[in-house]
């Protein structure tokens, strides 16, 4: 396969194929949820635990890469796809894997509002940086960012919200509907780009795998080490922060950093994540309830 041929087929994908399942799942979650809800969840957590959370959500994982870049012989391409993976946090349909999962749902929104909030102002701040550590001008310009966070997060979201508002009986009827039907289409477009990224991820080194799951590791263990909260609140925020929005690294490493090549490892790591969402509610239940740090 060539890979002009398959960024350009990777362009169509981006605009058109997983946006459409994504809005319509992003608005079922926000018929999902409310107002006075997210806001609460904001303000169970201190300055000093949101510090922390800015610490194990944006600097963490990519100091991370950076030394795991040191210690493996990554090619370049898989350093900088795990490191753009680690950039970005917040995929934007964890609210409701959150839900299926028996998580809470309204504290996985509010992190993903959060983040999303600052994701304009630390993406660009932290490539600027490592760039500079590499003696490279890198740059990622808020505005893309800000584009993509309204069309795929807070647009749709909004309208859910405002849908509920509007017509509460109705949207309770939709929420199904618009469930089944776009984790139907979603679930068609994964794997179709499974198909289609299948053998570029046969050339990809042996330590990929490996290092993409010690990237996830490390983000729930940033989590559950940093934010010092109740075991629930714990582990809902170390999933959320484990499941990164591969779709905007993808984004940002071909567009922004002009590194197509850097697409195996992100697959990978979307590869390696999907098992660990469904092994890590299994491996940590929560049995036990503890008072928020202050």
């Amino acid at each position: 396969m060539r890979w002009a041929n398959f960024f350009g087929w990777r362009g169509f994908y981006m605009r058109f194929l997983f946006p459409l399942p994504v809005f319509v799942l992003m608005v079922s979650i926000g018929m999902s949820l409310r107002l006075p809800d997210l806001v609460a969840q904001w303000k169970r957590l201190t300055w000093s635990a949101w510090l922390r959370l800015l610490l194990a959500t944006f600097i963490v994982p990519p100091v991370f890469v950076l030394l795991l870049h040191r210690l493996m012989p990554l090619r370049p391409a898989e350093a900088i796809g795990l490191f753009m993976v680690a950039v970005v946090p917040g995929a934007p349909l964890v609210s409701r894997k959150m839900a299926r999962l028996g998580f809470d749902m309204h504290l996985a929104a509010s992190y993903q509002v959060w983040g999303a909030c600052l994701t304009p102002v630390m993406i660009p701040l932290v490539v600027f940086l490592t760039g500079k550590f590499y003696n490279r001008d890198l740059w990622i310009s808020p505005l893309l960012l800000i584009e993509q966070i309204a069309a795929k997060q807070f647009v749709p979201l909004l309208l859910g919200m405002l849908l509920v508002r509007l017509a509460p009986e109705r949207s309770k009827k939709l929420v199904p509907a618009l469930n089944v039907g776009g984790n139907v289409v979603l679930v068609l477009v994964i794997l179709l780009v499974l198909i289609k990224v299948a053998p570029s991820l046969l050339g990809v080194t042996v330590w990929l795998p490996f290092a993409a799951l010690l990237l996830a590791i490390v983000c729930i263990a940033a989590i559950r080490l940093l934010v010092r909260a109740d075991v629930a609140t714990g582990r809902t925020l170390a999933i959320c922060n484990v499941n990164r929005f591969v779709g905007m690294a993808l984004l940002l490493t071909g567009q922004s950093l002009h590194r197509n090549d850097a697409l195996p490892a992100v697959a990978c790591y979307a590869l390696v994540v999907a098992f660990v969402t469904i092994l890590y509610p299994r491996l940590f239940p929560t049995n036990q309830v503890k008072a928020l740090a202050a």
